[in-house]
């Protein structure tokens, strides 16, 4: 199968192309904004695994592709904030250019990474199929744009009914290659660790769902061998998370040290939301069923992070 992934440098899909190597039958060509960075680090993978690399403006329907997958998006809070209501037209912009190809190559499937910021609700309870969005349309806030854009981009898919486009609504992903300089909680959590510090957090109590590499790209593998549809799935693993049992699962394996103060706060680009992971389990329809929990999927990642496994 011939993959494009458009975005190819951002950590999610770096992490799916190190777990599409073993699998031959894969065949990917890389798509980014600074195609050099992704040459380099293709550069340093194995002979066999030397993807071809292209700036995102190459992509274009005169390349046969059975499926293309889109990751551009913004991974860091802090970048999200900085870009406020300009990730609409970067996200709309993307999208436009898989769009296009599918109109003109309609057997072709397309991948859209989305986010659980996609269903613009307070998340005071998890998401499920029933979930409704509650968008103050006369008064967006900077931490509405991004689960905005998501939502725009979802919705121009489903008005596209007859093309195969599914919609991934990531709520929390972890890898042991995330950028160290991100503002997340777990970030944060293993500079202290890193650096011997103590780790500064509120005392807001917050359940989330990290999805691993090997259940990503479980979940990919998935509906690339499934008949292509026009749906939208929410991602999930075993079981989602709480801060205070995260926490302190670090403490006793990484020797976190942490404190409750609320004025440093990891950045939330997309507002507080308590119980950020979903409930629906369609994506079991697919074949889809997850190995690890968010606690498994974190420790084990931490640990190659820090160089303990």
């Amino acid at each position: 199968m011939r993959i494009a992934l458009l975005g190819a440098g951002s950590q999610i899909a770096k992490d799916l192309i190190l777990a599409f190597q073993a699998d031959p039958r894969h065949d990917l060509a890389l798509y980014g904004r600074r195609p050099e960075i992704i040459a380099d680090w293709v550069g340093r993978l194995s002979q066999a695994h030397r993807y071809p690399v292209a700036a995102l403006s190459a992509f274009n329907s005169s390349e046969p592709f059975d499926a293309v997958i889109n990751f551009v998006g913004v991974a860091n809070p802090a970048a999200a904030i900085a870009m406020g209501a300009r990730i609409l037209d970067v996200t709309t912009k993307i999208d436009d250019l898989a769009m296009s190809y599918l109109e003109q190559r309609p057997d072709c499937r397309y991948l859209f990474l989305s986010s659980g910021a996609a269903y613009c609700t307070s998340f005071d309870a998890p998401a499920d199929e029933h979930t409704r969005s509650n968008i103050d349309i006369n008064n967006p806030g900077p931490q509405d744009w991004y689960g905005l854009a998501k939502l725009i981009a979802e919705c121009r898919h489903r008005a596209h009914s007859a093309l195969p486009v599914t919609d991934l609504r990531i709520f929390g992903y972890f890898s042991r290659t995330q950028d160290m300089s991100a503002r997340f909680l777990l970030t944060d959590a293993l500079r202290s660790i890193r650096d011997g510090v103590v780790l500064h957090t509120s005392a807001e109590q917050t359940f989330r769902d990290y999805l691993n590499p090997k259940d990503f790209s479980r979940l990919v593998g998935c509906l690339l061998d499934t008949a292509p549809v026009n749906t939208a799935l929410d991602c999930y693993t075993l079981a989602p998370i709480d801060k205070w049992t995260l926490l302190s699962a670090m403490r006793e394996k990484f020797s976190l040290q942490y404190e409750v103060r609320a004025q440093d706060a990891a950045v939330n680009a997309t507002g507080s939301k308590p119980h950020y992971y979903s409930l629906d389990r369609r994506a079991a329809a697919f074949g889809y069923a997850p190995s690890m929990s968010s606690l498994d999927g974190v420790l084990l990642e931490a640990a190659a992070h820090l160089g303990q496994s």
